[in-house]
């Protein structure tokens, strides 16, 4: 969503720091914006789609998560590494690649012919925009300077929250229209019109020196994920619960052996452990983790109660989303003008547990009942929610650490941001393999469980954020000549 996306942007500032002169600002900022909307796009189009692809492939429950999380998994695990390796190896490169990879994918999800296939693609689409996101930004950061950067980046990410907003309504079109497989084929033409762009425009930059990339960290983190992601999907759709307690268990094991191997790394590592060296910052993860992760869930929950128990089309479905996005774009900005001005403590609060009463609304949800008095005043009141702790959260993660860590900082915000949704589409599992008006008893129980996830976010940003200004050195030293 579009909080992520603003954290993204953030992380393109810090590593574009060196401008190079550009003559052509519009024809990068419209590579950048293109091939950024693949991501968007293809993180949410899917959700509306499940159920054709369901029925189309034969596919049950539990293998339909690993739909949208074969794409989360390596988005959410690869994202640091992507943006450090366009660094090593050059931006231009790895974007470029990225966007080759990411249709090469597309075009493998849009022709396959058994699920196995469709979730390799998906795996490769992950990879493909865990290549491009970061190096999108990195090239505007290094391709504009001053006010201009500002302008083009407030460009790419408005770009960005139009995509993913209207993403789930032309994909349902798409289902409806001419069957999911579309919904990959339409990412073709985009992709062509990125890649030419990137080549023709997007300069070339010079490879960077020093120390090799974190392979390792990447790879337990990974291997992690997909351990704690396969145990919940296997527990929540009843598949064994011996398997899960062994996947869990191994996936817990080696995320301790990346905690350990990012400590010996220390500033090289992928996820600096300096990071964590403020209270406040440890606060905003918490926060990102539940508030993202209940977010996540809905996007997939919603839909398909829609579909299956509402007998809603798959255009229906998603236009029903639309206010989500569309009120927490529209209202990102002006909450963020007012956490300038009081702090995004209280706006880092009340905006979940803003975001919490929308979900205990939302178990009152009546899929065949009117659309207006049932499915959109908790959406709107999940948006109001959202849009006052969007914008915060980015300028509380850029103001809870130190300058030489804010790239990192917002990265692994992002990336956290995606791991959220793919822990909570994990447990969706007694969810998906239900149909028709046996929905509805599974979708409150997810509704009940994102409320206390908001809640929780908001409860640790009151426990545990600081206002920067306290632990400023000069407001430290300031206070030490007063004593």
């Amino acid at each position: 969503m579009s909080g992520a996306a603003t954290a993204e942007c953030d992380r393109g500032i810090a590593a574009g720091a060196r401008h190079r002169p550009c003559h052509h600002d519009r024809a990068i900022l419209a590579a950048t914006i293109l091939a950024s909307s693949l991501s968007f796009v293809d993180g949410s189009v899917v959700n509306v789609a499940l159920p054709a692809i369901g029925h189309g492939l034969g596919a049950n429950g539990a293998a339909l998560q690993w739909v949208v999380n074969a794409y989360l998994l390596p988005l959410s695990a690869l994202l640091l590494l992507g943006g450090a390796a366009g660094d090593r190896f050059g931006r231009r490169r790895l974007f470029v690649g990225g966007i080759i990879l990411f249709t090469a994918a597309s075009l493998l999800c849009a022709v396959a012919p058994a699920l196995p296939v469709l979730i390799a693609g998906r795996t490769l689409q992950g990879i493909g925009s865990a290549m491009l996101m970061p190096n999108s930004l990195s090239i505007l950061g290094s391709s504009f300077s001053g006010e201009a950067r500002g302008r083009a980046i407030g460009a790419w990410a408005a770009a960005g929250a139009v995509a993913g907003a209207l993403g789930p309504l032309a994909g349902g079109w798409l289902v409806d229209a001419a069957g999911w497989r579309f919904i990959f084929l339409i990412n073709l033409p985009i992709a062509a019109g990125a890649i030419w762009l990137g080549l023709r425009f997007v300069p070339t930059d010079r490879k960077g020196g020093g120390a090799g990339l974190d392979w390792t960290g990447a790879a337990l983190a990974t291997l992690g994920l997909a351990g704690i992601s396969w145990a919940l999907t296997v527990w929540t759709a009843g598949l064994g619960r011996g398997q899960a307690l062994w996947s869990g268990i191994m996936g817990a094991a080696a995320l301790l052996l990346f905690v350990l191997a990012e400590a010996r790394k220390g500033e090289r590592a992928l996820m600096p452990l300096g990071l964590f060296a403020t209270r406040s910052f440890v606060g905003l993860s918490i926060l990102t983790l539940l508030l993202y992760g209940a977010l996540g869930g809905l996007f997939v929950a919603l839909p398909w109660l829609l579909i299956q128990a509402g007998g809603y089309s798959a255009a229906k479905a998603g236009a029903a989303l639309l206010p989500l996005p569309a009120v927490i774009a529209f209202g990102s900005r002006a909450m963020g003008a007012l956490a300038a001005r009081i702090g995004p403590r209280w706006p880092l609060t009340i905006g979940p547990l803003i975001v919490a009463a929308g979900f205990l609304l939302g178990t009152r949800i009546d899929p065949t009942a009117s659309y207006w008095t049932t499915v959109l005043p908790p959406l709107l009141l999940v948006a109001m929610g959202m849009a006052g702790a969007v914008a915060p959260l980015t300028t509380a993660v850029m103001a809870s650490t130190d300058a030489h860590h804010v790239g990192a900082a917002n990265g692994f915000n992002s990336a956290l941001a995606r791991t959220g949704g793919l822990l909570a589409t994990a447990l969706l599992g007694g969810l998906l393999a239900r149909h028709g008006a046996a929905v509805a008893g599974p979708f409150a129980g997810v509704s009940l469980a994102g409320a206390i996830l908001a809640a929780g976010a908001g409860l640790a940003i009151l426990l545990l954020y600081r206002s920067p200004d306290a632990r400023h050195p000069h407001n430290l030293a300031r206070e030490d000549r007063q004593k």
